[in-house]
């Protein structure tokens, strides 16, 4: 018998899955899929399974408003001269997206959207309680803070509007825009090196506007408890610890050393509390005891006209704008007609879906906080690694906020249960990062669907290993480069079930067709099946607790392999002494087998697992983990009659897609 070398992974009672919010102005790209929703989709049927359909809930939706959508539907206004509202421009990519998500078998309890349908009436109000709690646990400051305006237009900009080089030193953004770069970084409007107007192609200038901030910098020692917290509970994976422990450094300025001994001459000090010199760099690193005296040395350099860099670190947390097409932030002390910004709000969005799909369950709005915040409940955030600043630091801050948790009060935050980001790498698109503007198009999640079953893309993501390393997605149909006769990467994953789970699984209902009535042989499973079997259990529910989904694919694909080669050894025995004893033995142990590979598949692929367990004509409690180790008859209804289904010929239960052929 099988003995496992730990102890099984425990579970929450009740879990939350997210998966990030696709802008509503565009359909689904292969990254969106690839990236977030298959691994999110599986993680949430995975523990469906394991701890009860009715305790879990994953929410998703269309992220309805910020710059880009804004300056996307006014282009698509301008070139197509359509007659189209906003509200029904962002509609219609939000049902391209429902429909795409179909297609992949991703199932949200809810995907919603920010802006319309009941979602949206939610969201608003969950918008302004939030706003509330925070501005009365006194977080919130009002800043004037200045805002890029172009001259020539006569129009301040939104954040996507400017275009420049990121301030933060050594970061290799190919994109910098008014306050974040496409990598994520934080800074202020007024750091943006060489800022142009996208409108006219002229610099911009910067004019004061006030916005409301939350106190992000001043949870720095608050934050850093957490990340403490995170190590010693050793749940979370490195690159979220990583990232979040960079924004949370001290504030600093690096100058040019010739610019530094300038400064020296002129006697001009800075205010720093340490000046790091080790004599080799080209820069000295000034460090600062808080933001402030950062910024009023960015003042005195400014004024001298020196250049510089600034570092990570924690920055107001800026929620509010002034484009109209947001949500409306309440008017408090004289600010009127502000809308959130995008980000802060779609941060806050999961909650706002969570309502919205427990009130369409007849259930109170006020038992969000039951899913959320509850110790035997967890959150799951699935994202990008570009995403992590948002999730990991602004959005812990607010939560902190929200509780209570005031950077100056000495409160613990061991008690608080933070969600758990689930954060991938990037995935690439044939070695580069993935851009609508190079030679080479990536391709929208329908096209692949061309090209390739849903159950071959979902296995194939999944095994990419994006919690460790950027992997690049290289589907040959889409590669000009691929020799014609070079394997496609892709289906590498898909041909173990439509070639060797499949080959398995016809095995035994042809055997079991011939010599057996199409009925499963009631005989004890051998000690050595069940062995192969439980060890791949143990190893698959530990690789899914800690979302280690190309660990999962890789369990599965050697127990699929131990058990074709048990069925090729034991069945060739059987044939060379014509022995139907043996014969039903290796049947019996190959479908014990064939049954428990399929639960361990019906997160991945779920409709085809389905389809599977209708043929061996087994009810729904194979899907449930409290049977994971019981024998094929638990899951019959009727066990003195039960047959498996008949199948024809070449019948296929994995299929190739058509172009496959």
């Amino acid at each position: 018998m099988y003995t496992p070398k730990r102890p099984r992974p425990e579970f929450p009672k009740r879990a939350v899955i997210t998966a990030g919010m696709p802008y509503g102005n565009k359909p689904l790209h292969f990254g969106h899929i690839g990236g977030v929703f298959i691994h999110a989709d599986t993680f949430t049927r995975f523990l469906k399974d394991r701890i009860g359909a009715d305790n879990v809930i994953f929410v998703s939706g269309t992220d309805c408003y910020g710059s880009p959508i804004l300056a996307s539907y006014k282009k698509h206004i301008e070139e197509s001269g359509e007659d189209i509202s906003m509200e029904d421009y962002v509609y219609r990519f939000y049902n391209l997206q429902t429909n795409v998500l179909k297609s992949y078998d991703v199932q949200p309890s809810l995907y919603g959207a920010s802006a319309f349908g009941e979602s949206a009436k939610v969201h608003n109000k969950v918008s302004e309680t939030l706003f509330n709690a925070l501005y009365e646990q006194e977080t919130l400051n009002v800043m004037s803070s200045p805002q890029f305006f172009d001259p020539i237009e006569n129009v301040y900009l939104n954040g996507r509007q400017v275009v420049g080089k990121c301030p933060v030193d050594g970061c290799k953004s190919d994109k910098a825009y008014a306050d974040e770069c496409a990598l994520g970084h934080q800074y202020m409007q007024d750091e943006l090196i060489d800022p142009v107007s996208i409108l006219s192609g002229e610099k911009p200038v910067l004019k004061d506007v006030n916005n409301w901030y939350f106190i992000l910098d001043a949870y720095r020692e608050h934050l850093n408890d957490m990340v403490t917290k995170m190590r010693k509970e050793r749940h979370v994976r490195p690159n979220v610890i990583n990232t979040i422990e960079e924004f949370l450094k001290t504030p600093v300025i690096y100058v040019k050393r010739k610019d530094h001994e300038e400064l020296i001459s002129k006697e001009i000090d800075l205010g720093a509390n340490e000046i790091q010199d080790d004599g080799k760099k080209p820069s000295v690193t000034y460090v600062f005891e808080a933001l402030e005296n950062r910024d009023l040395a960015r003042v005195k350099l400014d004024t001298e006209g020196i250049r510089y860099r600034t570092g990570k670190t924690l920055v107001p947390f800026r929620l509010s704008g002034n484009i109209d097409w947001g949500v409306p932030v309440p008017s408090r002390e004289g600010l009127d007609d502000l809308t959130f910004w995008v980000w802060p709000e779609s941060l806050w969005a999961p909650i706002s879906f969570t309502i919205t799909y427990l009130n369409s369950l007849n259930q109170p709005s006020s038992d969000w906080s039951k899913w959320w915040l509850d110790k035997d409940s967890k959150v799951y955030q699935f994202i990008g690694e570009d995403n992590i600043y948002f999730y990991g630091v602004a959005e812990m801050g607010m939560l902190m906020a929200y509780l209570g948790i005031r950077p100056d009060d000495g409160r613990s935050i061991e008690d608080v249960n933070f969600p758990q980001l689930v954060a991938n790498c990037h995935l690439l698109f044939l070695d580069s990062k993935a851009s609508s503007s190079s030679e080479v198009k990536p391709p929208m999640a329908d096209e692949l669907l061309n090209h390739y079953t849903k159950d071959q893309l979902r296995m194939h993501f999944l095994s990419l290993g994006l919690s460790k390393k950027s992997v690049s997605f290289s589907p040959k149909p889409f590669d000009p480069n691929c020799p014609e006769d070079a394997p496609d990467v892709v289906l590498k994953d898909g041909n173990l079930l439509t070639n060797v789970y499949n080959r398995l699984l016809r095995s035994c209902f042809y055997t079991a067709q011939k010599y057996f009535d199409s009925v499963v042989p009631k005989v004890e499973v051998r000690e050595e099946i069940k062995d192969i079997l439980h060890k791949a259990i143990y190893d698959y529910e530990h690789n899914m607790a800690r979302q280690e989904f190309h660990l999962v694919i890789y369990t599965i694909d050697d127990v699929i392999r131990s058990v074709s080669k048990y069925w090729s050894k034991y069945m060739k025995q059987a044939d060379d002494h014509d022995s139907d004893e043996l014969r039903a033995q290796v049947v019996a142990d190959a479908i014990y087998a064939a049954k428990s590979i399929l639960t361990l598949l019906h997160p991945i692929t779920p409709s085809t697992s389905e389809f599977v367990r209708e043929y061996l004509n087994l009810n729904e409690t194979l899907w449930s983990w409290e049977h994971i180790f019981d024998d094929v008859t638990a899951h019959m209804d009727t066990p003195e009659t039960h047959k498996l289904k008949f199948i024809e010929p070449k019948f296929d239960f994995y299929k190739k897609d058509e172009s496959q052929f």
